[in-house]
């Protein structure tokens, strides 16, 4: 094998795609590939077009590339859509027995899917594993292999038999009917112990890990696998996930558990987090810790339900009216997406505030291959608890400190009696509206900042410090951005790159340096009015010499973003 492969996977929602998309990630997981999987699907239940893309390596990869080296067509809009994705040394297979199409160049290979399927399985629906059979006959990639995947993945016993039927017959039908010229190989590698996990499952994981006891949310794309994640694990983990009637009640259900003592998110989208802007406030003001993970996507309303965009950092960083502090993470790939959820569970124990992890579509169910998570590592930070004895009244919840933060007593496990309130209060929690006591109280919160900012963690530098062209971006667009600068860097230019994932409070000193070292600054993001670009020059003064935005709903690649940096710098 030389460079990468790309297979592409499409057909109408109901055809299976995701599952021979996930299918062929694994098996060639366990084939000692690095693998990077992303998914594009329409709102819909049935038809439309969807296509899942899996992109293999023998090295580390976090992002899509083109052009596509195998299509896997399972409806005849994918050939019109994608066929000319295709490399010129790239193939593509379909069925032919129901689209009816003549490949007269060699770039199509035309396999009787539903047939073999009712053939040899017992039934059509199975037409896809005999698609991913033959994708991989095609590849000389061992059956065995595919097999052991299969027989993981299908529960019942006389399903994976059928599916295994089914690869079958597209393996040997590959092998022995195509005679054409498509030289790629997929030779196993020497197998390695990775896990195969998306953005949504690490975050999951993470605040497990974390030690996260309670999650209340409303289903809403593209955070709902975090919950199904999580609920599936109740009794496993210790946890309790409810399904709240709606986003008001997720997080008033989320600041309720976590006043009385527990670790405890909630997760939604754009549209949900609008309706949490009031629970947010009331974390706010009675220092009570929460976790809210912010899937995005675009909008505004209900937008592209189902389509990627970073169009929510402004507005999460001024949710809410009034002034208090909260910390805004934004994590790049799957496993900073873990890293940062136990971030944010110690942060909001130890500030007493509410965190907010910024996803997108694109992290959230994109796939990734990653070296098992070092458990060792996780360390549980509960921040200044309460211990004492004193009788009820004693105990002030919100005690001035010089720090800001006061110590945390949970309700029923001492004699200190907890009173906290929405409304401006005093250090015993009892609401006022004493002039003096409301600035000291203010003060009181927004001193937590200063020890925070002291703990947001620099932006990566990639590449040479001193540069002609630094990219700037975050969250989701490391990968595109990473690659792109390498690419960049092998035709001789003179780039680096600078990614945020701590964002508020944002770390003014690293940024300044950075852009003290280059002479041409571009930021590149997922939205329409360069959000970021706007914070460094809010925060910095500094301006971007230029900005790289995209907002269609699809995710940036490393060869869009190379294309328009050699527009700003030729």
């Amino acid at each position: 094998m030389s460079g990468d492969f790309n297979f592409m996977v499409g057909g109408e929602a109901g055809q299976g795609v995701q599952s021979l998309g996930f299918l062929l990630a694994k098996v060639s997981l366990r084939g000692g590939y690095h693998v990077f999987a992303d998914q594009d699907y329409e709102s819909r239940v049935r038809g439309g077009h969807n296509f899942f893309r899996i992109r293999l390596s023998r090295d580390r990869v976090d992002a899509i590339i083109e052009p596509l080296d195998m299509l896997i067509a399972l409806n005849e809009e994918t050939i019109e859509l994608h066929l000319a994705e295709l490399s010129e040394q790239g193939l593509g297979i379909f069925d032919n027995g129901k689209i009816k199409r003549a490949a007269t160049d060699g770039r199509l290979f035309g396999i009787p899917l539903a047939k073999l399927a009712e053939e040899k399985a017992g039934g059509s629906v199975m037409n896809n594993t005999v698609a991913l059979g033959a994708a991989l006959a095609l590849v000389d990639y061992p059956f065995d292999k595919l097999e052991k995947v299969i027989t993981g993945y299908f529960s019942k016993d006389e399903v994976a038999r059928g599916n295994i039927a089914a690869a079958r017959a597209g393996y040997d039908y590959a092998h022995s009917q195509y005679k054409g010229d498509f030289r790629r190989r997929l030779p196993p590698l020497t197998e390695v112990q990775r896990m195969l996990i998306n953005g949504n499952e690490a975050v999951a994981l993470g605040a497990i890990a974390a030690g996260c006891k309670f999650v209340s949310a409303y289903p809403m794309t593209p955070s709902t696998s975090i919950m199904e994640f999580m609920a599936a694990r109740e009794e496993e983990c210790g946890l309790a996930m409810v399904h709240a009637e709606d986003e008001i009640a997720a997080i008033n259900m989320a600041i309720g558990a976590a006043y009385a003592g527990v670790r405890a998110m909630t997760a939604t989208s754009g549209s949900g987090f609008c309706l949490m802007v009031e629970g947010l406030g009331l974390a706010g003001i009675t220092e009570t810790p929460v976790v809210i993970v912010n899937g995005q996507r675009p909008g505004p309303a209900v937008g592209l339900p189902t389509r990627t965009e970073q169009g929510d950092l402004q507005f999460v960083l001024h949710a809410h009216h009034g002034e208090f502090p909260r910390a805004v993470l934004a994590p790049a790939t799957a496993e900073s997406a873990f890293w940062a959820t136990v971030k944010a569970f110690n942060w909001a124990d130890k500030y007493q505030l509410p965190v907010l992890i910024l996803t997108d579509h694109h992290l959230a169910s994109s796939y990734f291959t990653l070296e098992p998570f070092d458990l060792g590592k996780v360390i549980i930070d509960r921040g200044l608890l309460f211990y004492g004895e004193e009788e009820a009244g004693t105990y002030k919840r919100h005690a001035l400190t010089n720090s800001g933060i006061s110590p945390r007593a949970f309700p029923g496990l001492s004699k200190a009696l907890v009173v906290t309130d929405s409304d401006e209060h005093d250090e015993g929690g009892h609401l006022t509206e004493d002039a003096a006591i409301r600035t000291e109280q203010v003060s009181k919160r927004l001193r937590k900042l200063s020890a925070l900012h002291r703990e947001i963690a620099p932006p990566f530098l990639y590449g040479p410090r001193r540069v002609e062209t630094t990219l700037i971006g975050w969250g989701s667009t490391y990968g595109a951005i990473h690659e792109a600068v390498d690419i960049l860097q092998r035709e001789g230019a003179s780039v680096n790159m600078l990614h945020l994932e701590d964002l508020w409070p944002f770390p003014v000193e690293p940024v300044l340096d950075a852009l003290s070292k280059t002479n041409r600054s571009i930021c590149i993001e997922s939205n329409a009015t360069a959000q970021l670009a706007r914070l460094i020059r809010m925060e910095t003064g500094k301006e971007m010499t230029a900005r790289i935005l995209k907002y269609d709903g699809r995710p940036l690649t490393p060869a869009h973003i190379v294309q328009e940096v050699r527009k700003e710098c030729c």
